[in-house]
């Protein structure tokens, strides 16, 4: 891992992308790229917990990215105030005093583009294709005998987080080499789990899931030598331990959805008003250890009126609270967070001192994410994207010698439709099919496989 603060950031950049812009910096220009890609725009029609639209707004993965930034940006301008004072190098001080944050928050706003439609159920249903379809006979062979181990590994077991990687780095049919072209910085900075899929391993945090697809295994080793990321020698696969500034992002992405959740779940009705009221006064008490705070927080609630201010406000403490104590156990561990090896997320820590944190897990886990709304749409889109999976995979591996698959390739974007490269592998071929499925949103995901499946039979085409 890097040996010093100083080393642990680098403004080199994926593909062939330049810094000739003087109105940005490097890092704002990350966040920039973000802000205005379509693939973050999609976002706001991909379900974070409950179903969209609805008559009651409840957040979508744009509004809770656009969050998880906000609360990034400012755990990264406090951790790195912090640290700038014990660096003495001009140049990687003034990375730490104004430039950290930028890091963080476009981190957080990328951190999970690479989720498919429906949320985790859209992950199930692509891992579960392949997982079942393991035998379909694909022009005289098995479909798992086109792929080695350690590519069918990746089918069966999709991750949101190496898509999302993939995603922002990979050189896609007419597109610039390098995807997104962004900082070595901000792509370390979401590298949760910096191993390949055979990797995974229960116990370790860096490798509860897995960070990259076989297809990018060649960037990631790049990223993991540029920043001198130590290899956890314990496996035989490819495995990295962390990016210290994974643990902001983290940090931040933890806070957002422990906390507006509950927010969410009130206003369709889950939770009761006294509850969430009583569940922010605990945060806020439990994680400060400042009675007379949480006294004066008491003070300002009372003079409000409206119970969604009263609510607004205590969400916002409840969050400031917590992302205070997180910069403050960055910096209390902060030897084992530069060497990536903190084998516990920043909340974990929190989480000790604090068991109104475990009783929200416990709330979110039995009442709002077995909720029968969202229970509902996770059996809709599993289906869905099971469904059109297996419509696109036949089609981009059949030789055309079926002509209805003919004509279902003309459906796959040029971006995607790496079946016509010569000399692609089949995992190529259905990675890209994965890509045209895993980026499509909630409403037209369902709207293709209606019309696919002879539900819809309108000719309306504006998705």
């Amino acid at each position: 891992m890097p040996n010093s603060w100083e080393q642990a950031y680098s403004s080199r950049r994926t593909g062939n992308s330049s810094s000739s812009d003087a109105l940005r910096t490097d890092f704002q220009r990350d966040f920039d790229r973000m802000i205005f890609s379509a693939a973050f725009r999609r976002l706001q029609n991909k379900t974070q917990i409950f179903p969209l639209p609805g008559n009651t707004f409840v957040h979508n993965r744009l509004t809770h990215s656009l969050e998880v930034a906000s609360v990034g940006r400012s755990l990264g301008h406090q951790v790195g105030n912090t640290l700038a004072h014990q660096i003495k190098e001009n140049s990687s001080k003034q990375f730490y005093q104004s430039e950290l944050s930028n890091v963080i928050a476009a981190g957080c706003l990328a951190h999970d583009i690479g989720n498919p439609a429906y949320g985790h159920s859209g992950e199930e249903a692509i891992s579960d294709y392949f997982k079942k379809n393991a035998n379909k006979m694909v022009n005289g062979h098995s479909l798992a005998s086109y792929f080695n181990e350690k590519e069918w590994n990746d089918l069966t077991h999709f991750e949101g987080n190496a898509n999302a990687f993939r995603l922002l780095t990979h050189h896609y049919r007419g597109k610039y080499p390098g995807g997104f072209g962004l900082t070595y910085s901000t792509l370390a900075s979401i590298l949760k789990y910096p191993c390949e899929s055979s990797a995974k391993q229960k116990g370790k945090l860096h490798r509860k899931k897995y960070g990259f697809f076989q297809s990018e295994l060649t960037l990631a080793n790049e990223l993991a030598q540029a920043f001198n990321m130590e290899s956890d020698l314990s496996t035989d696969y490819i495995s990295y331990y962390r990016h210290p500034f994974v643990y902001l992002v983290e940090a931040a992405d933890d806070i957002c959805y422990r906390i507006i959740d509950l927010e969410d779940a009130h206003k369709i009705g889950i939770i009761s008003f006294k509850e969430i009221v009583d569940l922010y006064f605990s945060v806020i008490e439990q994680v400060s250890g400042n009675k007379n705070y949480s006294n004066k927080t008491k003070e300002s609630f009372d003079s409000l009126g409206d119970k969604n201010e009263k609510i607004s406000y205590l969400r916002a403490k409840s969050i400031g609270s917590l992302v205070e104590a997180s910069q403050q156990h960055f910096i209390d561990h902060e030897k084992e967070v530069l060497h990536g090896k903190l084998n516990c997320s920043l909340l974990d820590l929190i989480d000790e001192y604090c068991p109104v944190m475990k009783d929200i897990n416990d709330i979110s886990i039995h009442k709002i994410y077995n909720h029968s709304s969202v229970i509902e749409l996770e059996v809709t889109g599993y289906k869905v994207l099971f469904e059109l999976l297996d419509i696109f995979t036949e089609a981009a591996f059949d030789d055309d010698s079926k002509a209805m698959n003919r004509k279902t390739k003309l459906l796959i974007p040029e971006q995607f439709a790496f079946y016509k490269d010569e000399n692609t592998s089949p995992y190529e071929k259905v990675m890209g099919v994965i890509d045209f499925v895993s980026g499509m949103t909630d409403e037209y995901s369902t709207s293709l496989y209606r019309k696919l499946m002879g539900i819809d039979l309108s000719r309306d085409r504006r998705f």
